[in-house]
């Protein structure tokens, strides 16, 4: 018997749990920066729901998710993948004669499969796993076992940043992927997510990717040991790379939900940054900053705290290459 547990929190947060700023009573997301008030509890309802998913039981978990919609803004793009969910799972439970799942449970890609599809389907939900395994090889054959494993590492630090960020906002995501020599990504469906969430969600991984390249550089100031200073630099520079405003590389959406005033205030920080260090990195962020002053995609009023949240974490990067020995990537 399931423990019945109410939808509708018992009390409400004044205070964004992100911004910091006050959020009405009645709201379900901060109306500042677009966090879902009730995250936690969603989550903690999503992971009961997942949880009976994988033990049989769709109808139980058809509960859960929909105790998830009162505390989501009707039209949100959480709301909208609930209720599709949902009606996926309304004809979905086993017989009572069978508790187990039958093949009947496979998509039908896997069902042409006979008895190899559970085992295709299994290996596809490892895909993340195998593919970092791949990637982890390609760096072990190019600079050795002990340096591949720690830049594979700090780029799956990285892309958890997003990860994370995605799924405490209460929308659906994929673990990273990992493409050898390329770099990794996190699939998620940004439609309907206001443009400042999604920026948020893009510098999420540069931030997390600050946080690995200073826990390595403080390693390599307790130890000496030059392995730490060498993927210090190497992280921090590629994730510097990753803020150019360009292309798929995370600063391109970043810079959506900043104005014209505000790009040409971060062109500036970096124009002053590269000459400062002597990076050339921190040049071609400035260049894209450029190109984006022309561009027609930049909001008419502007957003502090993502200017800021900006310029912290290209400025972070920017002192763990300074205390770093070395110029470049380090490679």
């Amino acid at each position: 018997m399931t423990e019945a547990v109410s939808p509708y929190p018992s009390d409400l947060k004044e205070n964004c749990s992100r911004c910091a700023r006050p959020v009405p009573p009645d709201s379900l997301e901060c109306p500042q920066c677009g966090t879902l008030v009730h995250s936690d509890q969603m989550e903690q309802f999503a992971a009961q729901a997942r949880a009976l998913e994988a033990h049989g039981e769709p109808h139980v978990a058809r509960e859960r998710w929909l105790a998830c919609l009162p505390l989501l803004p009707e039209q949100s793009l959480q709301a909208q993948w609930i209720r599709t969910h949902v009606r996926e799972l309304e004809g979905g439970g086993p017989r009572k004669d069978n508790p187990h799942p039958s093949s009947s449970s496979l998509p039908r890609w896997a069902q042409k499969l006979g008895p190899l599809g559970p085992i295709a389907l299994a290996l596809i939900k490892f895909k993340s796993v195998l593919s970092f395994a791949a990637f982890f090889g390609f760096y072990w054959q190019a600079w050795g076992a002990k340096f591949g494993l720690g830049i594979a590492v700090l780029i799956l630090v990285h892309e958890m940043g997003h990860f994370i960020d995605i799924r405490r906002r209460g929308l659906p995501a994929d673990m990273p992927m990992f493409v050898p020599g390329f770099g990794a990504y996190v699939k998620w469906n940004a439609m309907g997510v206001r443009q400042e969430v999604r920026s948020a969600i893009s510098l999420a991984g540069p931030f997390a990717g600050l946080l690995g390249a200073a826990v390595c550089a403080l390693l390599w100031f307790q130890t000496g040991y030059g392995l730490w200073s060498a993927l210090a630099r190497t992280s921090a520079w590629f994730n510097v790379l990753n803020l150019i405003p360009l292309w798929i590389l995370d600063g391109n959406s970043a810079i959506r939900a900043l104005s014209k005033l505000e790009r040409a205030l971060l062109l500036v920080v970096n124009v002053a940054m590269g000459f400062a260090l002597h990076e050339v990195v921190f040049g071609l962020v400035a260049v894209g900053m450029l190109v984006r002053l022309f561009t027609r995609d930049n909001p008419e009023e502007s957003n502090n705290f993502m200017t800021a949240y900006f310029i912290a974490v290209i400025t972070g990067l920017a002192v763990v290459l300074w205390l770093v020995p070395g110029k470049g990537t380090g490679l």
